[in-house]
């Protein structure tokens, strides 16, 4: 009987390591998921920002240019 006990012990401290280090690697990995979701986020901004420049930049361009009469 204590043997039984000290087998449920022992595989409960298994368990319990096994659970606290799983949840701190799946926190972890969240974390990193959320920190390139933002990263990705930024860049998309400073993307449409760029297009957006380029357009206007375009339309300068072609309004700066004489108009030829074919």
């Amino acid at each position: 009987m204590d043997s039984i006990i000290s087998m449920i012990d022992h595989n409960g401290l298994w368990l319990m390591i096994i659970v606290v280090v799983g949840i701190t690697t799946w926190f972890k990995y969240r974390e990193r998921e959320l920190k390139v979701q933002q990263e990705m986020r930024v860049r998309e901004i400073e993307h449409v920002q760029k297009m957006k420049e380029l357009e206007l930049e375009l339309e300068r361009a072609k309004a700066n240019q004489p108009s030829q009469n074919v």
